[in-house]
């Protein structure tokens, strides 16, 4: 794998056009689990266990007619094989873009979901609104006299980043 794929500090929250209020755990369709279900699964099971890479790879991995019982490196080579082509991040998961749940990566790029009506998650976003009014305010003035901006968006008042979900929808 030639570059890093992950997210460190920050929160991918759910798509604005998100249809739910509250976050809602995904089921399986026609008697397999979807991509949602796998995602799923994987994270709520090990919060703060797995980067973006590793779901990115599990999720695929579990929709593959592969034995369960692979080897250690047979595992690696698909792994290098599955990241040799272009990936979607998870922006584009249906966690965030259906089911109202935000993905908060840590520093070093560990997942957990944070579901939106949570507190959490309210404070995160809250932040981060805050931050970019905040950002905006300070840099219409110091525009106006010749300054620059203090980039606090970026990290926002907790050190996390705050990215939306792609929307389900084109508008």
């Amino acid at each position: 794998m030639a570059e890093d794929l992950n997210y460190y500090s920050t929160l991918i929250a759910v798509a604005d056009d998100c249809p739910v209020t509250a976050a809602e755990v995904p089921r399986a369709r026609g008697g397999k689990p979807t991509v949602a279900v796998l995602q799923y699964e994987l994270l709520s099971g090990a919060p703060y266990g797995l980067t973006q890479e590793d779901v990115l790879f599990e999720t695929w991995l579990r929709r593959q007619d592969l034995p369960a019982d692979l080897s250690g490196a047979r595992r690696a080579e698909l792994r290098k094989e599955f990241f040799s082509r272009p990936q979607a991040c998870l922006r584009s998961s249906p966690l965030a873009k259906r089911y109202g749940w935000g993905l908060l990566f840590d520093r070093d790029g560990r997942i957990a979901l944070c579901p939106m009506e949570s507190e959490e998650y309210r404070r995160l976003v809250g932040d981060a609104v805050e931050d970019a009014v905040e950002d905006a305010v300070e840099g219409a003035v110091e525009g106006a006299v010749g300054g620059a901006g203090n980039g606090r968006a970026e990290g926002g008042k907790h050190g996390v980043s705050v990215l939306k979900a792609l929307r389900s929808r084109r508008s």
